[in-house]
């Protein structure tokens, strides 16, 4: 989940430096050669090239997707755009436990690789046909590569950190060590982007009142979702003895809710304001998650991670609005790697909760850790609404 974060802010840079149709298109190339190249994997260095690669690719097609829809879509048409663009999103990553069941149970695992070559390859020609044509920017601007260096390595390590101290504890030297020296790279690429003559990108952007509410919101919804499907899958799997493939199954009604409540969210954002629907999915995701945590059982499992797959789909639709309704087009690419980077904080540190907390649990003792983990949620989502209502921007301040 975290192979693209450290490269996202310099896929969104390359995003307005390059054309963000151009990054797309090469990104889905890379991406459909590298899923081959793991697919055939015979060793583990091969297989880790073709992981690597593939990280590459997704920290170019991000940031370049989500820019070309700030860019071509406006108003109400940007909005339902992001509607659709967060319900695959959200979507895809409950059908993606589908579709690993299925893959795992049937073809073999290197499927998982091998099915997405040719979809890559469908979307590169009908993109290519069907995206308008981009100039190339106007400008004298080069990529920071000092910057870039900086900011990655930054990313990489706390990333790293959240990770680690899932698995080992977050009371630890190394993780504390990882953490302070992550706050020195990105304090280092702060003083570097003010004293470089073509930065990365204007600090600044991230003060800003929208940004800094739409990248709050990013990271909640994300690590509330992988929180939801981290414990989920183990629970279903470990504790009440499903398959991977009919876990699969299970899932299937969470995805549909996902694309449910960000369809919804495009469509009426513009009317009912950002501000109330931050709230409003906050409160659906606390509720859908309290039901595991108060009822044990499968079914109660299942019903409670779709109501909280609502409002986590909502959730995506008003951050990404927020965060991106008024930058600059030069700045669209940018701003959408910020969004994006902010998505993958938010992936590591849901699961590095959430395996703190129900580590007992996944180990096969007991269902304690899990309605832990599942109350955590709850009370991260209801202190996240708060924070909402007090920093989002309401209709009239959109």
């Amino acid at each position: 989940m975290s192979r693209s974060g450290p490269l996202l802010l310099l896929g969104g840079r390359a995003a307005d430096l390059f054309g963000a149709r151009r990054l797309l298109l090469a990104g889905l190339l890379l991406f459909a050669a590298a899923s081959l190249t793991a697919g055939l994997a015979t060793s583990a260095p091969m297989l880790l090239t073709g992981r690597v690669a593939q990280g590459m690719a997704a920290a170019m097609l991000s940031p370049a997707a989500l820019s070309l829809i700030v860019t071509i879509f406006d108003g109400d048409e940007r909005n339902r755009a992001l509607g659709i663009w967060a319900a695959l999103g959200g979507s895809g990553a409950a059908l993606g436990v589908l579709l690993g069941g299925l893959l795992t149970a049937g073809p073999g695992w290197a499927w998982i690789f091998y099915i997405n070559v040719p979809i890559g390859l469908v979307l590169l020609f009908t993109l290519r046909s069907y995206l308008p044509t981009q100039p190339v920017p106007a400008t004298g601007a080069r990529l920071d590569v000092p910057g870039a260096a900086l900011v990655t390595t930054a990313t990489a390590t706390l990333i790293y950190a959240l990770i680690r101290a899932g698995d080992h504890g977050w009371a630890t030297l190394t993780t504390a060590v990882l953490l302070v020296v992550s706050a020195v790279l990105y304090t280092a690429f702060v003083a570097r982007q003010r004293l470089a003559a073509s930065p990365l990108m204007n600090v600044g952007l991230l003060i800003r009142r929208p940004v800094a509410a739409g990248t709050l919101l990013i990271v909640v919804a994300t690590a509330l979702m992988i929180m939801m499907f981290f414990l989920g899958t183990f629970a279903l799997q470990e504790y009440h003895g499903y398959n991977a493939l009919t876990t699969g199954l299970l899932f299937l009604p969470i995805a549909l809710s996902t694309m449910l409540g960000a369809n919804v969210t495009g469509h009426v954002i513009g009317r009912a304001g950002a501000r109330t629907l931050a709230v409003a999915g906050l409160v659906a995701a606390a509720a859908g998650l309290a039901v595991p945590a108060l009822w044990n059982g499968a079914a109660a499992m299942v019903v409670g991670m779709a109501v909280a797959a609502a409002g986590t789909g909502a959730l995506f639709v008003v951050a990404s609005a927020t965060a991106l309704g008024q930058v600059a087009p030069h700045e669209a690419g940018l701003a959408s790697g910020i969004v994006s980077t902010f998505h993958e904080f938010g992936a590591s540190l849901g699961a590095a909760v959430a395996s703190s907390i129900a580590a007992v649990s996944i180990a096969g003792a007991g269902a304690e850790g899990f309605t832990r983990g599942f109350t955590t949620g709850a009370i991260i989502a209801i202190v996240a609404a708060l924070a909402a209502f007090a920093i989002t921007p309401g209709s009239r301040s959109r």
